[in-house]
């Protein structure tokens, strides 16, 4: 029998100021060590159970929309720019392969670097300066470092590619010193450090944006535009997923720096990885654009993929056997919009299975599923038979015409991300997504977990936007700008 009781934690508390943040973080850090977690940004383990412990009870109404702070960030455009100076945060296995995309955009400089780890650093330092720019500043004095990055006046546009426990912490620090800041998913991981995030972006006019580069997939953005244009008809459903068999990865001592991603199981429920699966339906329904999601029921099988994978792959001796694992293998969560439209999500990285983002969407006149990529509209399809989606190829987005073979990884949709970002920070454009869209689509990770406590009774989703979620306007079926 396991001695150590797993941390069911309750996502919506807040933080009274009790505890530092920062002071737990370095508890935590310590605590990990002596467990033997890996070093650099990995090395924090439970931070963010330990402030959520630390924190008092929710709101009674955790779904209201507190009251807004500032003006709404909908539509409000960069700053126009000739070159953007870029600060990068995280120069693990994410970090340091993106920052060769942000070095083979035009008109984009990186500044500075920061990861505790100094052989990581100088490493994504040598690349910069390989690339023909100027050596850039090296940040690598411990996990507090980057609040130094974040200080500089020559830095536009900060990126974090940390574990979890960090996105909701670096992205506050570098709007706080007035910095643009993408993140990694999920841009936070507790609903009330969400609405500070929607609050901070209002007050200090300055974006922040969860990096959703699935959005920016070819087939993705091909149904986008196809939706739009109405060739689905009226929109009825959609289902995206993260089913990824990551169980290999998880306990690959390397992979991920230490323990922290399988910590996570130990942790909550439900959905953990929301976004790559949410992100993409909701763009094709408008979400936060003249449509909203409104609740979300969610229900999770038995967790037991992990502990079966550390019976047959791991010694004896190992830490992962004092973890208990509560993360549910699957969980399918429905959520509802304001149309009474229906996003179906799913979530395993725990099983055995192919990788599948499902990446599907119904309408009136058809439906369009991935994984294959297959197809059926009328009135092109009459015989009850899946179509070639290939053959509608036409419909692909400007970037992807642009830009027929993009380097980077993920099928190339990583690179098509940072270039479009940069691209509106240099032409002062309106960003693709916003803060609303980062608080939305990461809200399923508190909020299913707490659906799958109650036994599926459904969760509100907060209304974001306040209000703003009425007004139509443009997101990623962008049009292609003028240089």
């Amino acid at each position: 029998m396991n001695d150590d009781a797993p941390q069911d934690l309750d996502p919506l508390n807040t933080d009274d100021g009790s505890m530092s943040r920062r002071s737990v973080l370095r508890t935590t850090a310590g605590a990990a060590g002596i467990a033997g977690v890996g070093l650099g940004f990995g090395t924090l383990g439970s931070s963010t159970a330990a402030a959520a412990e630390n924190a008092p009870a929710a709101a009674s109404d955790p779904a209201a929309s507190p009251a807004r702070k500032g003006a709404t960030m909908a539509g409000v455009p960069f700053d126009r720019r000739s070159t953007v100076r870029v600060g990068i945060v995280g120069l693990g296995n994410r970090g340091g392969s993106m920052i060769d995309l942000f070095l083979a955009v035009a008109g984009v400089r990186v500044v500075a670097v920061c990861d505790p780890v100094k052989d990581k650093a100088e490493q994504a330092a040598a690349k910069v300066t390989a690339a023909g720019q100027p050596a850039p500043a090296v940040y690598t004095n411990g996990q507090d470092d980057y609040e130094n990055l974040c200080k500089r006046g020559d830095i536009d546009f900060v990126y974090v590619a940390t574990p979890w426990d960090f996105h909701f912490e670096m992205a506050k620090t570098a709007m706080l010193n007035g910095k643009h800041v993408g993140v990694e998913c999920p841009v936070a991981l507790r609903l009330d450090q969400l609405w500070q995030l929607v609050d901070l972006s209002e007050r200090t006019r300055r974006h922040c944006m969860q990096l959703e580069n699935c959005c920016y997939g070819q087939n993705e953005m091909r149904v986008l535009r196809m939706a739009h244009a109405g060739l689905f008809g009226d929109l009825l459903h959609g289902a995206g997923a993260y089913n990824h068999d990551l169980r290999g990865l998880m306990f690959d001592p390397d992979y991920y720096e230490g323990p922290w991603r399988r910590l996570w199981h130990t942790r909550l429920r439900g959905d953990l990885y929301p976004n790559h699966g949410f992100g993409p339906v909701a763009n094709y329904m408008d979400v936060n654009r003249g449509d909203r999601a409104v609740s979300i029921t969610s229900v999770g099988s038995p967790s037991l993929g992990l502990a079966e994978y550390r019976e047959k792959h791991m010694p004896k001796g190992d830490p992962s056997w004092k973890e208990t694992y509560i993360e549910s293998d699957r969980t399918i969560s429905l959520v509802q919009t304001a149309k009474g439209r229906v996003i179906r999500l799913e979530h395993d990285v725990s099983t055995p299975h192919p990788y599948s983002r499902i990446n599907s969407l119904g309408g009136t006149k058809g439906v369009f599923e991935d994984y294959p990529a297959r197809i059926y509209l009328e009135p092109d399809h009459t015989d009850d038979q899946w179509a070639d989606f290939s053959a509608y190829a036409d419909w692909d987005h400007w970037l992807w015409k642009e830009h027929a073979n993009p380097p980077g990884g993920h099928g190339g949709m990583d690179y098509m991300l940072v270039f479009r970002l940069m691209q509106c920070m240099r032409l002062g454009l309106v960003p693709d997504f916003d803060v609303y869209d980062a608080a939305t689509w990461t809200a399923p990770v508190p909020l299913s977990h707490l659906s799958i406590k109650a036994g599926g009774a459904p969760q509100q989703i907060p209304d974001f936007t306040r209000g703003e979620w009425k007004k139509a306007r443009p997101g990623m079926d962008s049009q292609q700008p003028a240089e």
